[in-house]
Formats: C-alpha cells, structure tokens, sequence
C-alpha cells in the first residue's frame, strides 16, 4: 500500500456551506489524517495522509463537495512536511488562516 500526502485548495462557494464538516467526515470515513480549514480569500484548504487511493478519492469527492457548494476547481500538489506537522493525528478542523 503507497501512501502519500496531498494539499488541496479548494475554490468557489465554499464556506458556509458545511464544506469543512463535510469533508472532514469524508476524509475519516477513507481512514485519513490531516486537517481541513477556511482561508480568509473565501476558499477552502486541506491536507490529506494516508493510502493514495483514499487521497484520490477524497480529492474526487472535494470536486464536488456538499450539496450546497460550487466548486469551480481544485488545485493539489504533494504536501509538505510543514503542512503535515499541523495535526498528526485523526482529521482535525483548524481555525480560518
């Protein structure tokens, strides 16, 4: 099993649409770790570890999201290990950076 760690930037209308929650439960509901937050330019950001195909699959899923956002694109690369040392265990919510 490969693991990786992936950085997703999520753009569109995504705060205030349970996005967070959402894809929190998502990503432990795959048996990820890392962190999901807001961003104060109105997107979404999160961090995934785990298999790469639950890292695939939580990225599918932030594509679409909840049923209330509009996603209008995602970016991801690798995430580093800053990133990563921000929670090292479970999937936790961090406050809006």
């Amino acid at each position: 099993m490969t693991t990786t760690a992936l950085h997703l930037a999520i753009h569109g209308r995504v705060q205030g649409v349970n996005f967070r929650y959402s894809l929190a439960l998502e990503a432990e509901r795959l048996g990820l770790q890392g962190w999901v937050r807001n961003r104060s330019d109105g997107s979404v950001e999160a961090v995934a570890r785990g298999p790469a195909a639950a890292c695939e699959a939580l990225a599918r899923w932030a594509r679409r999201g909840p049923p209330a956002a509009r996603v209008d694109r995602v970016n991801t690369r690798t995430a580093t290990a800053a990133e990563l040392a921000l929670n090292a265990h479970g999937f936790a919510t961090l406050p809006t950076a």
